[in-house]
This record gives C-alpha cells, structure tokens and sequence, in this order.
C-alpha cells in the first residue's frame, strides 16, 4: 500500500488520478487552492473505506508546499509518491495576444509550483529515504506546437528539462524522478474552453474526438504505471505516436463514438 500527495487533485486528471490509487487501496492526500474545492472533492471521494485526506495548498507559495508535505506525514508517516499536477492551460490566445496575467499565472504556477513541489518533496524524502516524484508535462513539453499553446507549452518544455536535471541530481539517492504525459483528456477546463470559444471547438472536433479519452480510463492506466515505475527519468506516455497513428487510421474506415457527447457539448 503506497502513501501518495497529488497537488492539483480537486478536479481534472489530479481528481482521476486519486480516484484510481483509492479504488487500488492507496492512502492519498489531494489539495487545491481552496478549503471548499477540498472538501467537495473529499464528498465525492469519500467511501466508507476510504483513506484519503485533503488540505488547501497554492503551489506558488513554497510555505504552503511545505505544509502540504507536513500535513501527510502527519496523516501517512510516509510519502511513497508525490504527483505534481497542479497547472493552468490557456490555450485561447497567441502569444501576442495573451494577457499578461495570464502569462504569470501560467508560469508560477506550471514552472514555479511544479519546482516548489519538487524542492519540498525531494528534501522530505531525503529524511525517509525513498520516494518516487512525478511530474505531469503537456502539450508542448516535447518540443511541439500546437496553435494557442505557444506560453502553456513553453511551460511544460521548460519542466520536461528541469524533470531531467532533477532525476540527474537526485541519482544515487533512493528517490526516483518521472514524467507523465496524460495526452488529451477531456478535464473541466477543456469543457469550459470550449463553451467560450464554441467556433474553434466545432472546428476541431472531429479531429479532437479520435485522440481525446475520458479522465477515468486515462487516470487507472497512469496511476498504475507510477505504481510500478523503478526507474529514474522515465516517461510515461498514454497516447503514444503509435495510439495516435492507429486512431487516426481507425478513424478513416469507422468513426470513433463521440466523446464529447456524454459532457453536453
């Protein structure tokens, strides 16, 4: 049984993912920037069995981190895994046309908190002297583009480097570094933006239905994988290029059930 933070885990895929290690027997603890988002997802998590735990945390503030950290070791004595997954996607704009801040959100909170979380994690972990932390990249962290993703991306390249320097510097020490790419998962954000901006979203639809999947199928598959994971430096992939060519080929001879139906778009 695995003791397990996920920063970010009040909705989205942070959500997904504590749902999977508890229906798999895991202690988790998940956190989100406000005591209410907590306790709702504490509600809808919560089972006669459950041993999951909450606590507010903004990931930009290192204070706050740390009182994160210390709030599970005194729930859990130990952490096996910590996930950072706490991010904001802006996808709407150019990199021109995206406000400033908007910018800053995205930087202190994708880059900024992600390393926050690193430095506090690893340093606890240090004390134990195991662990393993995952960080969840995105869109833009290989080096590819996507049109609106020019500073969201930028973020996620910037950790897909930082991911590898820190696995480099913790080597040796017990404590093991990974990357998850999720791929494209329908999350509340990806609803939200596309009931804002309902005219890009009919355009990309049907290209966008043969990659999407649902948080629940992505969430088990992931969750699993960091379970198993022993090796520094690896990333886990959910829509590989492969996955990709096979939908895309699928695509042409049956069209792939809508996905985005069952959301009310």
């Amino acid at each position: 049984m695995a003791n397990i933070v996920i920063t970010g885990s009040t909705k989205g895929i942070g959500f997904g993912l504590a749902r999977a290690f508890l229906d798999s027997g895991h202690k988790v603890v998940i956190s989100g920037r406000s005591e209410s988002s907590v306790c709702e997802a504490l509600d809808r998590l919560r089972t006669p069995f459950c041993k999951c735990r909450g606590q507010a945390c903004d990931i930009t503030d290192p204070a706050q981190v740390q009182a994160l950290w210390d709030f599970a070791k005194i729930e859990f004595e130990t952490i096996d895994i910590w996930i950072n997954n706490a991010g904001i996607a802006r996808t709407s704009w150019s990199i021109l046309e995206t406000p400033q801040q908007e910018i800053d959100a995205m930087v202190h909170t994708n880059l900024q908190g992600t390393i926050n979380g690193c430095r506090v994690a690893a340093t606890g972990m240090q004390q134990q002297p195991s662990g393993k932390i995952f960080n969840i990249l995105g869109g833009g962290s290989d080096g590819e583009y996507y049109p609106g993703m020019g500073i969201y991306g930028s973020t996620k390249r910037a950790l897909d480097y930082f991911s590898d320097a820190l696995a480099k510097e913790l080597d040796g020490t017990g404590i093991l570094v990974g990357k998850i790419r999720p791929g494209m998962v329908i999350t509340e954000a990806v609803i939200d933006e596309a009931k804002k901006n309902p005219e890009k979203f009919a355009s990309t639809r049907p290209f966008m239905n043969n990659l999407v999947d649902q948080v629940d199928t992505v969430a088990k598959y992931l969750a699993q994988k960091m379970l198993d994971c022993n090796k520094t430096g690896q990333k886990i992939r959910w829509l590989t290029g492969g996955k990709i060519a096979a939908r895309m080929l699928s695509g042409v001879v049956r069209k792939r059930e809508d996905q985005f139906a069952r959301h009310g778009l």
